[in-house]
């Protein structure tokens, strides 16, 4: 099958042949109709080491696809079925994956294999899909999924002021629950407008450009310092930004993985009292499923992030791109573009 392969540190992604996926008893063989290119492949392919990633290894966890063969235990899927896919596979066995929350699994793998035309994953990784949502367009589920496990962890009511640092996927889809789910004010802030218009168009109601009179700025658009500032970037000193953003005993939520470490002077969280909550990854029973449902909707559509769709020819040249800061927001693989489907 044709496939996108990862080789090494400094060396651009190629496109290859990899052999037709195997099944084992449990697991089911999906079409690949869409796979986003997540920010985490990006760092994936620099630092490869801490993910047990070497060469050979074909990226992708952010799929949706068509069962095309089903092992001989799975019970609850056949062929034809459309599915999106939980990427955090866990054992099935422990008291976490028996909640239906794998990603807290102490043997949990984060899978890749969705920059491919096939992709073997385990049947309890998948779910069937609403009707009404588009089969690529279902690998936003992930992501979703993430934005909204944000929301849920940051304890956010109706009529709260937020605000979001970083307007890239995930920030943007903050900001989309954040709305949906009754925030009088949702302000975006990042370095670059590139996103202010997609912004806007999934619920935020302003859009700052970060600088020395950021809190000013957010205060001024949300109608006062915000209840909750959401840290969704990664990068040394935003966590200090949000601090002194939020109002007093207010919360800030870490999101962005800020790779190599985070300085920071602790005195203005301690001073303000302010909660500081981390969220990372999503709760399979109980989220992902909305997250799909959402796809179905109706007032700010998340499927505005998407700004591109691309086949898997196209991806080592747009991979590449991306990790230059550009106007694009969330690039869908659809490798049926490159059969002419």
């Amino acid at each position: 099958m044709k496939a996108v392969i990862f080789d090494a540190v400094g060396q651009p992604l190629r496109t290859g042949s990899r052999p037709d996926p195997t099944l084992a008893p449990d697991e089911v063989v999906l079409r690949v109709a869409g796979c986003g290119i997540c920010g985490s492949d990006l760092h994936i392919t620099e630092d490869p080491g801490p993910f047990g990633i070497g060469p050979g290894f074909v990226l992708g966890h952010e799929i949706a696809g068509e069962v095309v063969a089903a092992g001989a235990e799975v019970r609850d899927l056949r062929p034809g079925d459309r599915v999106a896919v939980v990427p955090m596979r866990g054992c099935g066995r422990c008291p976490r994956c028996l909640a239906g929350d794998p990603a807290r699994c102490p043997d949990m793998v984060l899978i890749g294999g969705g920059y491919a035309e096939y992709v073997t994953v385990d049947a309890r990784q998948c779910r069937r899909l609403p009707e009404g949502v588009a089969l690529a367009d279902a690998a936003l589920a992930e992501p979703l999924a993430v934005a909204l496990h944000c929301i849920v962890r940051s304890g956010m009511k109706p009529g709260d002021r937020v605000a979001v640092l970083g307007a890239g996927p995930i920030g943007l889809l903050v900001a989309f629950w954040a709305r949906r789910m009754g925030a009088s004010h949702v302000v975006m802030a990042d370095l670059h407008d590139h996103q202010q218009a997609r912004a806007l168009a999934l619920g935020a109601t302003g859009f700052a450009l970060s600088g020395p009179a950021l809190s000013e700025n957010l205060a001024d658009l949300c109608g006062g310092p915000p209840d909750i500032v959401f840290e969704c970037v990664g990068k040394r000193g935003l966590l200090q930004a949000a601090a002194q953003a939020v109002r007093l005993q207010g919360k800030v939520i870490g999101v962005g993985l800020c790779i190599g470490g985070d300085d920071w002077d602790p005195f203005v969280a301690l001073s303000k009292e302010i909660d500081l909550i981390f969220s990372v990854f999503f709760h399979q029973r109980n989220e992902f499923g909305v997250a799909l449902d959402a796809l179905a909707a109706h007032p700010f559509a998340p499927q505005a992030i998407v700004t591109e769709r691309i086949d898997l020819s196209q991806v080592p040249q747009v991979f590449e791109s991306l990790r230059r800061r550009t106007t694009q927001c969330k690039v869908l693989i659809q490798p049926e573009l490159s059969r002419g489907e």
